[in-house]
């Protein structure tokens, strides 16, 4: 069998696409964590944050 790519197209669209979104929602979940800190947007600004360096170290 001739495998032409290694990872399938419509992975690496959705992958792409979730590289670009999640820097301006770091962003926006960072300025907002600053000014009303709670347990729940520190717990979600770590989690998009581990999300895109996994996304960027291409770990995913």
């Amino acid at each position: 069998m001739n495998f032409r790519w290694k990872y399938h197209p419509t992975y690496l669209r959705i992958k792409f696409f979730c590289r670009q979104i999640l820097l301006p929602l770091i962003v926006f979940q960072f300025i907002r964590t600053m000014l009303l800190p709670t347990t729940f947007d520190v717990v979600l600004l770590g989690l998009l944050a581990v999300a895109y360096v996994a996304i960027y170290m291409e770990w995913v």
